[in-house]
């Protein structure tokens, strides 16, 4: 502060910086486009290789006891899960994608198992064919199709709930 007692003080101040900075609102179209499409397309392509790949080497070990004498079989599995990693992995963009992969792909199939029964095994033999027929049928029977599918609705909606948590842009 001055000593001069003639000083004047300022008319006009600078105007206050703003405390924080406001984002921009940009839309979230794109990537729920990008995350659906993801979920819808590629979680059948995912599970069927893991499903058959499984089912190449069930029947390997059924009949020899091992698994690794069936490297095309070993790499399905490899395959199918990385793409469905990368459909978990989707819940970044928008949630919306594995919750959809998750829901059409693994729930529901596994809720028309339990309650349709006979007919829907058979049908699946069908549409299947010999091998992923089987596998895809045992993956139901056994509720490992109806699991994945809700673990990837789980990983949509941590991916939504965590893009919505306040302090979600951190780093570290």
């Amino acid at each position: 502060m001055s000593t001069n007692p003639y000083a004047v003080p300022p008319h006009e101040q600078p105007p206050a910086p703003e405390p924080y900075l406001q984002p921009r609102q940009s839309s979230r179209a794109v990537p729920r486009v990008i995350s659906a499409l993801g979920g819808v397309l590629l979680t059948p392509v995912a599970l069927g290789l893991v499903i058959y790949g499984g089912s190449r080497l069930q029947r390997m070990y059924a009949q020899a006891y091992t698994v690794g004498e069936d490297p095309l079989g070993l790499i399905l599995m490899i395959v199918g899960g990385l793409l469905l990693l990368g459909v978990a992995l989707l819940g970044v963009l928008s949630g919306l994608g594995p919750v959809l992969g998750g829901l059409i792909w693994g729930v529901v199939p596994g809720l028309t198992t339990l309650l349709g029964g006979q007919s829907v095994m058979s049908t699946m033999y069908d549409i299947g064919g010999r091998e992923l027929g089987v596998g895809l049928v045992t993956w139901l029977v056994m509720g490992a199709l109806f699991g994945s599918g809700f673990l990837l609705a789980g990983a949509g909606m941590v991916g939504t709930l965590t893009r919505r948590r306040p302090g979600s842009r951190s780093a570290g």
